[in-house]
């Protein structure tokens, strides 16, 4: 997920329906460049070498009843779209997402963990940090260091993974909604946007989802935590 504006000027992307190493190209409208949906930055076209690179956003994969209890107001789209088409979860990949095979060739695969296993992914402009989602769900509160940024993991049973900054602070309890303790038994606010103690913020950290094969044929020199 990114900011689509930047230096004044806004990109409308697309997705261009090519890959590279298993990893969607979206376009820009105008030029039609490619760019690297995990980079967020043109990789062939015109736009290419330009100094552009989208800043990131944070996202989180939960379920439907997990998003609505925290956020009751959020309206959806709606799949009344007008064609005709079943939009079911798993119609369309069903096939796909039942076995660990994957449909086009990547480089260097890594067997430590399955090809399609979810790992919440982190990056700063050296460095990349992969977590399994599995491993998550057994540490519903996680600390970890990317470059100067410590962090900390927070993971409720609906499988939502939500990344701050946690600065020397250490947590230890999470209700899995809306509020999270730390060691000296303090309880601070969690909202999609931060932690919050009194006038102390810690932001939310850009991280999302990937399947493990994909980030790692992007990235293959990741920290992996497993």
């Amino acid at each position: 997920m990114y900011q689509t504006k930047l230096n004044g000027k806004h990109y409308e992307l697309g997705t261009s329906g090519f890959l590279y190493r298993s990893n969607k190209l979206m376009y820009d409208h105008e030029t039609k460049s490619y760019w690297s949906t995990l980079q967020g930055e043109p990789v062939v076209g015109e736009l290419v070498d330009k100094n552009i690179k989208l800043n990131r956003r944070y996202c989180v994969t939960t379920t439907w009843g997990d998003w609505k209890r925290q956020h009751p107001d959020t309206t959806v789209l709606s799949l009344d779209t007008g064609h005709s088409r079943d939009y079911g979860e798993g119609v369309a990949y069903n096939a796909y997402f039942s076995t660990d095979k994957l449909m086009f060739k990547v480089p260097g695969k890594d067997s430590r963990l399955l090809n399609k296993a979810e790992v919440v992914v982190l990056r700063n402009e050296t460095q990349q940090l992969a977590i399994s989602s599995e491993f998550l769900l057994q540490h519903p509160v996680y600390h970890d260091v990317l470059g100067k940024d410590n962090l900390v993991v927070l993971s409720n049973p609906a499988g939502a993974n939500r990344v701050y900054r946690s600065g020397e602070t250490k947590f230890q309890t999470y209700n899995g909604a809306d509020t999270v303790n730390d060691s000296d038994g303090q309880q601070w606010q969690v909202t999609e946007e931060s932690l919050t103690l009194g006038t102390t913020t810690y932001k939310r950290m850009p991280s999302h989802r990937a399947f493990w094969f994909g980030w790692h044929a992007q990235y293959p020199k990741t920290r992996l935590v497993k």
